[in-house]
């Protein structure tokens, strides 16, 4: 009986002693996971306008683009504006993304939309990869390592803005 009490005073003091001296925790040393969409903003050739082709695009530096993603009720649960680098190519990291339910998976509840165009002979949106829509992401099982970083990284795009207006082509 003795050291039955003797077991739980004990215990207590342990468990007093942690409450009030918390060790780290495993939580501080896990990696911080993060959510990234990648791609590429170009100006599509008038030889291609009204299709897909990308032949001849070139890319725009400091266009913009959005990242919109939606929850399993539809709901916009996160929305944020990215600009292109010099050579037309965005990395967003969706910082403050959450996933609250299995369908708010990036897969499956974002999508990417070119927003504008500093451009002015090149300002119009196109359709390439469903920009007007919303360009879906894409995993190509890229990721970004770094001690207590990852980033998983998503691919859309690409997207394309057109000129408000081409020449006429001619077929002889």
């Amino acid at each position: 009986m003795a050291g039955r009490q003797l077991i739980t005073l004990i215990s207590s003091l342990l468990l007093t002693t942690l409450a009030f001296f918390p060790s780290t925790t495993a939580t501080e040393y896990q990696k911080k996971i993060d959510v990234v969409v990648e791609g590429m903003v170009y100006c599509q050739s008038c030889d291609h306008s009204g299709t897909w082709s990308m032949t001849g695009a070139k890319p725009i530096p400091s266009a913009k683009i959005s990242v919109i993603c939606k929850n399993h009720k539809n709901q916009v649960s996160f929305y944020k504006a990215f600009q292109t680098n010099a050579e037309g190519y965005f990395y967003a990291r969706l910082e403050g993304f959450k996933m609250s339910h299995m369908l708010d998976h990036p897969l499956q509840s974002c999508h990417v939309k070119p927003v504008s165009s500093p451009l002015e002979n090149c300002r119009f949106l196109s359709n390439i990869n469903y920009g007007l829509y919303g360009a879906p992401l894409r995993y190509e099982d890229k990721r970004v390592m770094g001690s207590n970083y990852e980033a998983v990284v998503f691919s859309a795009g690409p997207l394309s803005f057109r000129p408000a207006h081409c020449a006429p082509t001619t077929h002889h």
